[in-house]
């Protein structure tokens, strides 16, 4: 039996040890809350269906079954679901097609078509809420996510794209640096399709919107130079909103510790292809969006990632599209040597989906919704392009970060 002293010895050492674990789980937890800004326009908003992911699983790119792995729950999916999953809805979609177009005509077809329908929308929505709860649910990384009139926020995982059942690049961008950056993480995404920078997002420093020589004769002349920069403003306005009761939208912010604005990505660029103002003053209206987006925020440095439109698919088309160039030229200005990088998205394009997509992406239906949901110019809507380019988007994020 030990004695009182030993006991007691015993005691105030437990207690030590005690102490220093939970002295060490605090300081663990007591680091600045990671703010990623993140804006754009479709392709920012994101419109590659959630059915396009597991072809994640069995892809052949090098990386993706990692990525694969980030994205969904360990053994809560088969390659195989999915396959299920679109052949109900190919299947419950003709024949909901077939009914409004009064295609059946005898009653007793009309109605074994409606019970059949209603059979095919329970199996589809138990197909579809498998598939759904595969995905994992991020502990450490929330978002709040304005994606044109689709807004939510959360904890990040699908759905933050243009609906509930849609991704951008902000899923695979978040857990990339869940898996680089220990501390808490929120994302701020504001997005809103067919948007230039020239005039929509225009920055202050670009100095007034020249009116084209149409518009010039327009009556609405007065609302056309009001509403020059609009989503610019209304970017920075939700940002503010969002900083201003950051305990709303991450359980972990401490307000006594505090945040840091800590990076920002910007993709967009198909909206400034087809006027020659627009195109030409790319480069400059970029450098000034750069410039003012720090100001804005007070980090003179701060880390910018632009993804440079790469919706022709190859090199060799990117390299002729002048928004593409002119993205490329402001990331390399000698002024932003390490804290602008530009990110080449045509290098993670499907082009499996779009070959697909070539061949007749409707009578191929079934192949097609396995890997694309959407058009060329929104990436094929493919959802392992996007997950790929976030995970780009997040390595060249870190990559300045680290310089800093």
């Amino acid at each position: 039996m030990l004695s009182k002293a030993k006991l007691f010895s015993a005691w105030v050492a437990l207690l030590f040890a005690a102490g220093s674990v939970l002295g060490q789980a605090q300081g663990a937890a007591k680091k600045k809350l990671q703010i990623f800004i993140l804006a754009g326009q479709s392709n920012m908003v994101g419109h590659a269906n959630y059915v396009t992911l597991p072809a994640m699983l069995t892809s052949k790119e090098p990386g993706v079954n990692q990525l694969a792995k980030w994205v969904f729950k360990e053994g809560a999916i088969a390659p195989g679901d999915a396959r299920t999953l679109l052949q109900v809805r190919i299947r419950r979609d003709q024949l909901s097609n077939d009914l409004r177009a009064k295609k059946l005509g005898d009653p007793a077809k009309i109605a074994a078509a409606q019970a059949e329908l209603k059979k095919l929308q329970a199996d589809f929505e138990i197909k579809s809420k498998k598939i759904k709860d595969a995905f994992t649910v991020s502990r450490r990384v929330y978002i709040t996510s304005v994606g044109d009139g689709h807004r939510r926020s959360g904890p990040l995982t699908i759905g933050f794209g243009g609906s509930a059942d849609k991704i951008g690049p902000e899923l695979g961008f978040g857990l990339a640096l869940e898996k680089r950056i220990d501390a808490p993480i929120l994302l701020i995404k504001t997005s809103w399709g067919g948007k230039s920078l020239h005039y929509n997002f225009r920055p202050p420093s670009a100095g007034p919107y020249e009116l084209s020589k149409q518009e010039q004769t327009k009556g609405d002349v007065k609302k056309i130079k009001e509403n020059a920069g609009l989503n610019y403003r209304m970017m920075n306005k939700i940002v503010h909103d969002v900083l201003r009761d950051l305990k709303k939208y991450h359980p972990e912010y401490d307000a006594g510790i505090g945040y840091e604005i800590a990076g920002f990505v910007w993709f967009q660029g198909f909206n400034d292809q087809f006027s020659p103002a627009f195109r030409d003053n790319y480069k400059n209206n970029m450098i000034a969006f750069i410039k003012d987006v720090r100001k804005e925020y007070q980090v003179p440095d701060l880390p910018f990632v632009i993804g440079v439109m790469g919706t022709g698919a190859t090199k060799e088309s990117v390299d002729k599209n002048a928004v593409s160039v002119a993205q490329r030229q402001a990331a390399a200005r000698p002024e932003f040597k390490g804290n602008v990088a530009a990110v080449e998205s045509y290098r993670y394009y499907d082009l499996d989906a779009l070959a697909i997509f070539r061949k007749g992406w409707a009578e191929h239906l079934l192949e097609f919704s396995l890997v694309g949901s959407d058009r060329p110019y929104h990436y094929m809507g493919s959802g392992t392009f996007f997950v790929r380019l976030g995970d780009a988007f997040a390595t060249a994020m870190v990559d300045l970060r680290k310089k800093q």
